[in-house]
């Protein structure tokens, strides 16, 4: 009954049809063989036999005759509802091996194993999906108890706390998954704000039975209450058959200061709230848990079944719409004072926030015997703002975190912060300042480093790419994205020295940090953030530079060219062994560029030559061999970075988890005074590429010190002039 032809049969079923397929006794249906016989197959082994079963069920769903809605949700069908989560439950700790022995053992399948088991997890999500948008409410009603008590309350959250802690079946990470994917898929209203509601409660208070101690207590719903895990912040008494698990409320003590909060609490400690762990992992958990917490925090924020009370209590309700909230208060005459509206401590605690939350948290102990009293005492949505607040800016101060991520905090940020509140105080401007001022002293290394000639590429491509994250309506990143395993960083590959591989990765990511950075300054002070980076314009090529002498044009020195050979330097290269060729060479920068020419003269006239080869100045790192004088090494990268390179994306992830290697050129000249002019040369020419790279960027350096950022149009610069002759040290 559960293959094609049970599937056809449901696929014909209305409100007349369905009639013939059931029996009934004083108007109630008492058998229906397609459905009960059908349902015996939900979880077998074939795929398509599932598929074809899921498919007839919600088939009758969607009928929407009464009495068969009847049936199908009371006992002893309704077990199906509590059987598909148990399976469902299952997946989810098959899933979380999988990510588990990922992380220890990588392999080539393990995303597409991990892709796999998320798309089964999904598709199941998908099915409740489609059976609650049925409009069945005992459907909507069971899935949603049986959710919580089989897998989230049990499973889910009591992995999100920070210590490990034997006999949990799922990771913290896979967790923080898996309550994303439920929020976004399975729309109701009451399991959306009971998750929500359950964040103000410790992890201690969802720990499962077979986790109690000896002298626990157990509830009824098999969850355990310990009065040995309650620390001296916390109180513990025996209220019915529940053991209440109050709080501290240090958050509304008016001695300590609310950007303090999450750096005094202990991340590890047993009395934080849930929603105090995903701010811990924040401001102290590794890559990947940070996305997985920004992930959870986002889901939240655009979950559009959870009531904006319970956004505003948790910290994450977004400016524009609190205002909009306190703006009908105050129209309608509900607000105690119409100046809350635009006060710095703005709270809606009186405004149905804490009716909201404690109606979730009472059903929390009435239906699933667990209880905490976080309102006991109070609380202001304004200081949870600030907990959040300082999460995301204490993140933005870390040096430890991938850029892609910061960049998923930045979204999270402008979300909260559309304009420049009060929340945003001077003390996170100061930190934020000071993890800019950071990522300008890297940039300026990074403009004496291997790439300057690509660097202001890059950081106008990173801007407009930057801009459209942090002002987009939604995350940019699926959250199945955290379970992925993470490639290796060349750095981790390079046994001795370092590519120029790595350092465009360096380089990029400095790049990403340092333009993040500066429009969430900009922006958080009110200021309108500018289509491109403010810069200065290319220079003129001076006319007593080496490209004006070389005859250069703006293209450069193309192979075939023909050039002046003014300053250049005879030398012998071999590239293939036993094959020396005779060569003049020539460093040249030109703006932001700059080549290392080998030439060929001219027999007619010894003055010119014909370009060979070109390569890169930047990068090259000149070096006089120790044991031979005359001998000059080179090291040679790429023209450009071949992640940027879309045409060669391909080959590149093929072989990033190899070791690329850069090219190499022992150059050898006729005598040591030569060498060593070649080397001032490169030197000399690589300066002036530096110099005109940081004088193009100054605009954005200036802005380090101009605090009140209000001034993003290029100034005068103050830099040195092409003219001027630089130094031959690096």
């Amino acid at each position: 009954m559960c293959g094609a032809f049970g599937r056809a049969i449901s696929g014909k079923l209305n409100k007349n049809t369905i009639s013939l397929l059931v029996k009934t006794q004083n108007d109630e249906v008492v058998s229906f063989p397609l459905y009960s016989e059908a349902i015996r197959f939900a979880f077998h082994e074939e795929s398509m036999v599932r598929i074809a079963v899921r498919t007839l069920t919600l088939n009758v769903y969607h009928v929407g005759d009464d009495n068969v809605n009847r049936y199908i949700t009371s006992s002893p069908h309704a077990e199906y509802f509590s059987n598909l989560v148990s399976f469902f439950r299952k997946q989810c700790i098959e899933l979380n091996k999988l990510v588990s022995s990922t992380l220890k053992n990588p392999d080539p399948n393990s995303t597409s194993t991990i892709l796999a088991a998320v798309d089964e997890i999904e598709d199941n999500l998908y099915y409740f999906s489609d059976a609650i948008s049925a409009g069945i409410p005992d459907i909507g009603r069971l899935l949603t108890d049986n959710c919580l008590q089989l897998l989230i309350l049990p499973l889910l959250l009591p992995s999100l706390r920070m210590d490990n802690v034997n006999g949990i079946e799922i990771g913290a990470v896979t967790s923080l998954y898996l309550l994303c994917c439920i929020l976004r898929i399975v729309k109701i209203k009451d399991l959306a704000n009971t998750i929500a509601a359950a964040l103000f409660c410790p992890p201690e208070a969802y720990i499962p039975h077979f986790e109690a101690k000896l002298n626990g207590f157990t509830s009824g719903h098999g969850f355990t209450h310990e009065s040995q895990l309650l620390d001296n912040n916390t109180a513990g008494e025996v209220d019915g058959e529940c053991l209440r698990v109050t709080v501290s409320d240090m958050a509304t003590s008016s001695h300590v200061h609310p950007q303090d909060l999450v750096t005094q609490n202990d991340c590890n400690g047993s009395h934080l709230a849930l929603r105090e762990a995903l701010l811990c992992y924040i401001t102290t958990g590794d890559d990947v848990q940070v996305l997985g917490s920004l992930s959870v925090l986002a889901t939240l924020l655009q979950t559009k079944e959870l009531d904006e009370s319970m956004l505003d209590a948790l910290g994450i309700l977004p400016q524009r719409k609190q205002h909009k909230k306190l703006l009908l208060q105050a129209l309608v005459g509900e607000g105690s004072d119409e100046e809350q509206l635009f006060s710095r401590g703005s709270s809606t605690v009186n405004d149905g926030t804490s009716t909201e939350l404690d109606g979730y948290l009472q059903r929390l102990k009435e239906q699933y015997g667990v209880l905490c009293s976080f309102l006991e005492r109070g609380t202001s949505p304004h200081v949870n703002r600030c907990q959040v607040l300082d999460a995301l800016v204490s993140l933005f101060c870390r040096s430890n975190i991938s850029a892609e991520t910061l960049w998923d905090g930045g979204w999270l940020l402008r979300q909260l912060l559309p304009y420049s509140e009060a929340e945003f105080n001077s003390h996170h401007h100061e930190l934020l300042k000071g993890s800019y001022k950071n990522c300008t002293s890297a940039l300026l290394q990074e403009i004496r480093g291997v790439w300057p000639d690509l660097l202001i590429t890059v950081l106008c491509d990173e801007w407009k790419k930057c801009k459209r994250v942090i002002e987009a309506s939604s995350p940019r990143k699926d959250p199945k994205c955290i379970l992925l395993p993470v490639q290796k960083s060349f750095s981790e590959d390079v046994i001795s020295g370092e590519s120029s591989f790595t350092a465009g990765d360096r380089m990029c990511e400095s790049v990403k940090v340092f333009v993040l950075l500066l429009q969430l300054q900009m922006f958080s002070l009110g200021r309108v953030l500018p289509d491109h980076p403010p810069t200065f314009p290319p220079s003129n090529i001076p006319e007593n530079s080496r490209a004006r002498a070389a005859g250069l044009d703006i293209s450069g020195p193309k192979p075939g060219t023909e050039l002046r050979l003014v300053d250049a330097v005879p030398c012998r290269i071999a590239f293939e062994r036993g094959k020396e060729r005779h060569f003049s060479l020539l460093a040249i920068s030109m703006g932001t560029s700059g080549w290392i020419v080998l030439a060929e003269e001219l027999p007619v006239n010894r003055q010119f030559g014909v370009v060979r080869v070109a390569a890169p100045l930047a990068g090259s790192n000149p070096r006089i061999d120790e044991k031979h004088s005359r001998w000059l090494h080179l090291r040679i990268r790429p023209s450009a970075l071949p992640f940027m390179d879309p045409s060669k994306s391909g080959v590149y992830n093929k072989v990033k988890s190899k070791a690329l290697v850069d090219g190499r050129w022992t150059l050898a000249f006729r005598d040591e005074e030569s060498c060593k002019s070649a080397f001032s040369m490169i030197l000399e020419e690589m300066n002036l590429q530096f110099n005109e790279v940081e004088r193009r960027l100054r605009p954005l350096l200036d802005l380090e010190r101009d605090s009140d950022f209000s001034n993003l149009s290029p100034r005068p610069p103050k830099a040195l002039s092409s003219n001027t002759t630089a130094s031959n040290s690096l």
